[in-house]
């Protein structure tokens, strides 16, 4: 799984005037993932030997016998689980073959699927046009973009924040924090608001685990959500895919969310899937 050097971590903690507890509490809060992202988008260091593992848009290959789902929603996502990171997630995706996924990202999507199409399988290109009721109808379907996959690090946003944090943020512990930087010999917290530094030493330390700067508009596979509204990873599910509309469309501005439970994803029963939109 996707992890982080924890001596470069409390390094970088130091730099922001982030005490070792709270540091080591907040690592204790993530989750891996893995960001697909175009060409132009992957950290200069993971560009050489780079392999593409996924592609937005395009139409659809489907085996012998097996038509468009319906209710012929478009094509958003295909993914070679082949070309993906091995172990690089917590949730545990197939090892090869192709998944695919059909919603819409437009409106919220009356239904969606996902589906697992074994390696070996022979496909077939299915066309965008169909008849229904002797007129001829047309499924959208969306430019296709190469995307690249890159190990990366989430953040539980909702989740509740440890005793060292908790004290490190409340104005009361002001004492408590001047005992941290003195024990822990945090350097610069001067002028900085608790707040302020934890918020800049998280961003750090995400972007050091994907690389550089994470991209603001991405499909992820895995992690924590990172959504627009209610979290919809909560109650015993977690994230299996997240798309920005904009990751798609340029022109589409909602997050497109699907969750499901940890044993429904291993076991690919993907009609077990939930589809969250938010915009």
């Amino acid at each position: 799984m996707t992890s982080i050097d924890e001596p470069l971590v409390l390094e970088t903690a130091a730099k922001y005037g982030v005490p070792v507890p709270v540091a080591q509490e907040l690592l204790a809060r993530t989750r891996p993932c893995l960001y697909l992202v175009p060409y132009e988008q992957l950290p200069a260091s993971r560009r050489e030997n780079a392999r593409p593992a996924a592609r937005t848009g395009g139409l659809p290959a489907l085996p012998d016998g097996l038509d468009w789902p319906e209710p012929r929603n478009p094509l958003v996502l295909s993914v070679d689980c082949a070309a993906l990171p091995h172990d690089a997630l917590d949730i545990e995706l197939p090892a090869d073959g192709h998944l695919l996924l059909f919603t819409e990202i437009e409106y919220p999507p009356e239904s969606s699927v996902v589906l697992h199409i074994p390696a070996g399988t022979h496909t077939t290109e299915r066309s965008a046009t169909y008849d229904l009721n002797g007129e001829t109808e047309q499924v959208r379907v969306y430019e296709p973009r190469t995307l690249y996959p890159v190990p990366g690090l989430t953040l539980d946003g909702d989740g509740e924040a440890g005793p060292r944090t908790r004290t490190f943020l409340d104005a009361e512990g002001a004492e408590d924090r001047a005992e941290d930087r003195a024990e822990y010999k945090v350097e610069n917290m001067a002028d900085v608001g608790a707040e302020d530094a934890l918020d800049s030493f998280e961003a750090a330390v995400l972007d050091m685990a994907f690389g550089g700067p994470r991209p603001g508009v991405c499909v992820q596979l895995g992690g924590f959500s990172d959504s627009w509204d209610m979290a919809p990873d909560v109650d015993g599910l977690v994230l299996f895919a997240q798309m920005a509309g904009q990751a798609i469309d340029y022109n589409v501005f909602t997050m497109n969310l699907i969750v499901g439970t940890r044993e429904d994803i291993a076991a690919r029963r993907y009609t077990g899937l939930q589809y969250d939109q938010q915009c």
